[in-house]
């Protein structure tokens, strides 16, 4: 193919800023509520995002990566114009680069699945109609981008009433966070890792039976939970702090399992949102090096990192913009309802992540905090925020979609 290395260079340098656009507004919806319930500082969710992101990237993301590569468009179309394609991943992944540049320095948390999935359609559109696109699977997707703010929301809900219940209800709330917060990280790392080793492990040659997936979450969960539970006991008491605020210790015995839920946060945040940077590049790569639609190649490792890398800068750099909006001004948030909010949405997206489809995380972590915030009253809830956010989700796929029909354009007349 001809210039076929400048399409894997611009490959390259686009899926990087799509990648940093993921980190400045996506990985900072992952680590929101840890920052805003104080429990991590922004340079400390950092380093948790940089580890866990690229972990679940690399074990959990290849289901996700394959729906975004050759799951919305119908790819046989371009079989007589490779190059087509090519320009319209490249444009896809531009368009929403640039939305999620605009997005996040406006604070807004945008989804960056609307945006590359409302790209790669609009480019379909203009360049080969509208039989290019898979409907029913851009159906399905959207039915998902429905039911996972709604899914998190209630288990949100329905775990903060239980924390509340258990613990925060009582008369000796001290002891009772000390008994039940191990319980509540155990359920924490066995439904992370059943999903990983069932789903994730696959991808890299290994293939367990469910007993050994059972028994290699639970050996997981208990690992975890007895850590917790060693942390957890050698918190003390301050007087001081304690006349200020009843739950003062309490809320610290809470923040060792926000810490662990955090952790799952970021790493099934990786799982299905690192795909929307990488699937782009993984299909321009594939078609580029081969100089035809279709070929099974596998994924590079160069591809991952590259997608890790760009995700980190982004959340460095500008995601404490989008972390203000989503950890503080929606609701007030603790570390027992910051809790309940992201292990609720880690859930939902890791299972989505298992079953290879690309949910919005924005959507689903925002769903999860107001369903904390509705466990507490809609008094609880900045309406006048939420209205903000569901208006920039609005506009995101029609954005992403004409910005790509204008960098489709663009590149055509170039290297056309």
């Amino acid at each position: 193919m001809d210039h076929a290395t400048v399409y894997i260079l611009l490959a390259a340098v686009f899926g990087l800023f799509m990648a940093w656009g993921i980190g400045a507004n996506d990985v900072a919806n992952a680590m929101a509520t840890s920052v805003g319930s104080k429990v991590l500082t922004v340079r400390s969710a950092v380093v948790v995002a940089a580890i866990f992101e690229f972990c679940g990237a690399v074990l959990a993301g290849g289901e996700v990566t394959s729906t975004v590569r050759k799951g919305i468009v119908d790819a046989s179309l371009f079989a007589d114009a490779p190059e087509q394609f090519v320009f319209g991943m490249l444009a896809a992944l531009l368009a929403a680069g640039t939305w999620l540049l605009i997005a996040s320095s406006r604070g807004w948390p945008v989804s960056t699945t609307h945006s590359i999935i409302g790209a790669i359609v609009g480019f379909a559109i203009v360049s080969k109609g509208m039989d290019a696109v898979k409907w029913g699977k851009i159906g399905e997707i959207a039915m998902s981008w429905i039911i996972s703010p709604v899914s998190a929301g209630i288990i949100a809900f329905v775990l903060f009433n239980s924390v509340h219940w258990l613990i925060l209800s009582r008369d000796n709330p001290l002891e009772r966070a000390r008994r039940y917060v191990p319980f509540y990280a155990f359920l924490s790392v066995f439904m992370m890792a059943l999903v990983t080793i069932l789903k994730g492990l696959k991808h890299v040659g290994i293939d367990l039976e469910i007993g050994q997936t059972i028994g290699l979450a639970t050996a997981a969960g208990v690992l975890v939970a007895l850590m917790c539970k060693f942390f957890v006991d050698r918190i003390k008491v301050d007087p001081k702090a304690e006349k200020k605020s009843n739950f003062h210790t309490v809320e610290r015995v809470f923040a060792v399992l926000m810490v662990i839920t955090a952790c799952g946060m970021a790493f099934s945040h990786g799982s299905n949102d690192v795909a929307n940077a990488i699937g782009p590049v993984a299909a321009v790569v594939s078609v580029a090096s081969t100089g035809v639609l279709g070929q099974e190649a596998p994924l590079a490792m160069w591809v991952l990192v590259l997608g890790a890398v760009g995700i980190v800068i982004g959340l460095a750099t500008y995601g404490v913009r989008v972390i203000a909006t989503v950890g503080s001004n929606i609701t007030h948030l603790t570390p027992s309802r910051g809790f309940a909010a992201e292990l609720a949405a880690a859930t939902v997206i890791v299972i989505a992540s298992g079953t290879g489809m690309p949910i919005s995380t924005t959507h689903t972590l925002v769903g999860a905090v107001l369903g904390v915030g509705l466990a507490r009253g809609i008094d609880a809830i900045r309406m006048n925020v939420v209205w903000q956010i569901l208006a920039s989700w609005l506009v995101t796929l029609p954005v992403g979609g004409v910005l790509a029909v204008v960098f489709y354009l663009i590149l055509n007349f170039v290297f056309g």
